[in-house]
């Protein structure tokens, strides 16, 4: 399993994540969900360069050119509802992928506002055998969204290659997604990768509820 942290370079990717980190700036909701956008681009583009091409003849005004083409089918996943806008990123690039969609949610025990289970409770996806299937969620916290996740897109098909792409990642998911997913041909993306889950597995220090700074408070 191959981990990328974009961030260990300097790059606009550092940029943009000083501005979404910033809890000033996050204020301008707007400006949060182009970031986020902007994000899932970049990791769109690093992406690209790990994907086998084709060449084929392009007919220019003047001759014929052989040009590179991405040979892959790639199906775009995202875990509702913060995923939604980093999906959107991804898909502007690659505009030819197929798409599935997970709603995973956090429910929490009523006597223990610290424990928690995640609940999986709706899956639209088209088959990924043998396509190259990215799963995109900003927030890898404790990485067992993210199994659940992934479990329940292998109810659709065996993939060629899984890439997990996450605005921040944390080691404690990294550690959890090497132990509970089978890791041949998985490779994690991150923006950055921050150290410390605080007690109510929130990342530190992270960004924030990715959810609601993307769409507003939720009850």
């Amino acid at each position: 399993m191959d981990v990328i942290n974009l961030c260990e370079n300097n790059s606009l990717v550092s940029h943009f994540m000083s501005e979404i980190r910033d809890k000033d700036i996050q204020q301008d909701r707007l400006r949060f969900r182009a970031n986020v956008h902007r994000l899932g681009q970049i990791m769109a583009y690093e992406i690209s360069k790990r994907l086998d091409y084709k060449t084929i003849d392009t007919t220019t005004p003047l001759a014929v050119a052989k040009t590179n083409v991405i040979a892959d089918t790639l199906v775009l996943a995202t875990i509702l509802r913060a995923g939604l806008p980093l999906h959107e990123g991804f898909l502007n690039y690659f505009d030819k992928a197929e798409n599935a969609f997970v709603s995973a949610y956090r429910k929490y025990d009523a006597h223990d506002p610290n424990k928690f289970d995640v609940k999986i409770e709706y899956l639209a996806c088209p088959s990924i055998n043998d396509k190259v299937l990215c799963i995109v969620d900003p927030m890898l916290a404790t990485g067992l969204s993210m199994a659940l996740a992934h479990k329940a897109l292998l109810s659709r098909g065996v993939p060629k290659h899984v890439h997990i792409a996450s605005i921040i990642a944390t080691d404690q998911a990294i550690e959890f997604v090497k132990d509970n997913l089978s890791c041949e041909n998985l490779t994690i993306w991150a923006c950055d990768i921050d150290h410390e889950l605080n007690e109510h597995s929130y990342i530190v220090p992270g960004l924030g509820d990715a959810g609601d700074l993307l769409y507003g408070e939720k009850l």
